[in-house]
């Protein structure tokens, strides 16, 4: 197996928001799993094929786009675009996860048609990765008639998370409450649309038909772009234990109200972030990292906290075993640098002054699959390569 050691590491961003900042200078990873953190001198390096001397920079886990909707393959028929999901891999995105394939064109609406679109999306993103992405396709559209049999059936063959309530013809909590307990009993991750309207055809959701139906995320608090009122959003963060999810695509100020209530009940471990794209906005491959700028510039959280919430945060409500820098995790990283002009020394500082840190290099399993970003402003800092 490849064995790599990451060297000269300036700030390691651990992904954990109860402990974001680590010490260590150096990583080593064999057969795409993080194998060793710690001081170089400390490493077992013995049989390293290759050693990347990353200059400084700042290394972060990969970021995890809790809320995309794909159909298949990297062409999104909602915008007639291609290779969407390669450009967020340039925005240090190497995770995605469905929220329903809900863009296809005819999309069944019926109990076998929304299966078997789960079913189809769930396997075929499992063997073909855009760009590399791990994208988490099959987010099951809930539709009347659906049973617990059903949802048995959908977790044997592969199907992991329940796309956002409301998209399908399930509109209310007393028609979705059921389905959720059956969802949950056989391991699945359950998100619900929150608020007011994005497209034609979805509806809006008040607090407390959230609260009933007893999701594990509130998908974008602030909005798909219209939000809910700041009293409804208190109500789901002061009253639930649930996930809150905050897009790009979504209202900016309410993602500032949001975040004072966050603070007030010191609730930055439920944030999670996603682009929510494709969709009427478009599709912004910077947009996770957009959103922790503004996270941290706008509503002053410091950078590696606002990492962690679009890595570890997600990762743990998806139970996930990346997102984290620790041993035994895959080894999906990104490493980036204040971006050139910048009046930031380093990625976090240039992050929390409200710049986007220019990437110069994002691992999936170890792999190398891009160097410096095309899509961010190029980082001050290089990479160097030995192959030994």
């Amino acid at each position: 197996m490849a064995k790599l050691l990451i060297r000269n590491i300036g700030t390691l961003v651990s992904g954990d928001i109860f402990n974001p900042i680590s010490k260590a200078n150096a990583l080593l990873i064999e057969g795409g799993v993080i194998r060793g953190i710690g001081s170089e001198k400390e490493l077992e390096t013995k049989g390293v094929d290759q050693i990347m001397d990353i200059g400084g920079m700042t290394l972060t886990p990969g970021l995890i786009d809790s809320h995309c909707h794909p159909v298949l393959g990297d062409f999104t028929p909602r915008q007639k675009m291609l290779d969407y999901i390669e450009s967020s891999l340039h925005g240090g995105v190497t995770t995605m996860i469905s929220a329903g394939e809900v863009h296809l064109p005819g999309r069944p609406k019926d109990v076998a048609g929304t299966k078997a679109l789960a079913i189809l999306a769930a396997k075929s993103f499992a063997s073909a990765r855009p760009g590399g992405v791990k994208v988490i396709g099959g987010g099951l559209i809930l539709e009347p008639g659906l049973e617990e049999k059903d949802f048995e059936e959908l977790a044997k063959e592969g199907v992991r998370v329940v796309g956002e309530i409301g998209l399908g013809g399930v509109k209310t909590s007393r028609e979705a409450a059921p389905m959720v307990k059956w969802a949950k009993k056989h391991g699945m991750v359950v998100m619900m649309h929150t608020g007011g309207t994005s497209i034609p055809g979805s509806t809006t959701v008040p607090a407390e038909e959230v609260i009933t139906a007893d999701p594990d995320i509130v998908s974008h608090i602030n909005g798909g772009p219209t939000a809910i009122s700041i009293n409804e959003a208190e109500k789901l963060i002061r009253n639930t234990s649930m996930a809150i999810e905050i897009v790009h695509c979504g209202n900016p100020k309410m993602i500032i109200e949001v975040m004072k209530i966050i603070k007030e009940v010191n609730g930055l471990s439920r944030v999670i972030i996603g682009n929510d794209a494709p969709s009427g906005t478009g599709v912004i491959p910077l947009g996770i990292l957009r959103v922790i700028n503004f996270i941290s510039s706008i509503c002053e959280i410091k950078a590696e906290e606002a990492i962690a919430m679009a890595t570890g945060n997600t990762a743990r409500v998806y139970r996930l075993n990346r997102g984290i820098i620790e041993v035994g995790r895959e080894a999906d990283l990104v490493v980036m640098d204040a971006p050139m002009g910048s009046v930031g020394k380093d990625a976090l500082s240039a992050i929390e002054a409200g710049d986007i840190p220019g990437i110069a290099a994002v691992l999936i399993d170890g792999e190398m699959k891009i160097g410096v970003s095309r899509n961010t402003p190029p980082p001050n800092r290089k990479i160097t390569i030995t192959k030994l």
